[in-house]
């Protein structure tokens, strides 16, 4: 298999993990931290969406076909990103980008357990 037709089966692995990691994942250890996950956000997603979405790539977050209506929703989708592109992120790391997303463009609630 050549590196290029590999890359499909890679790509829906790492979707599949990170779906069963936030299936069953621990809560977070800390308390979530905005700021840090601006900065890992800025770090690790802004050069993807700017690329896919142009500008500062935030219209990502608010465009009028989002994905995103809900928390659940939310996490599942920063761990699976993390996974896909390989960030490496702890849970707490996915915890922390979620709660910047989530105050700065979602304004969706706490995660289950952190009200």
């Amino acid at each position: 298999m050549t590196n290029r037709s590999a890359r499909p089966a890679r790509q829906a692995l790492a979707v599949l993990a990170a779906t069963l990691s936030a299936a069953v994942s621990l809560p977070a250890q800390g308390a979530v931290d905005p700021t840090t996950g601006r900065q890992l956000h800025d770090k690790t997603c802004v050069a993807c969406h700017v690329q896919r979405y142009g500008g500062d790539g935030s219209k990502i977050y608010l465009r009028a076909d989002r994905m995103i209506h809900s928390r659940a929703a939310l996490d599942r989708r920063v761990a699976t990103c993390s996974a896909m592109t390989n960030a490496g992120w702890l849970p707490d790391d996915e915890a922390n980008v979620a709660e910047y997303l989530a105050t700065r463009y979602y304004k969706v609630g706490a995660p289950a357990g952190k009200k």
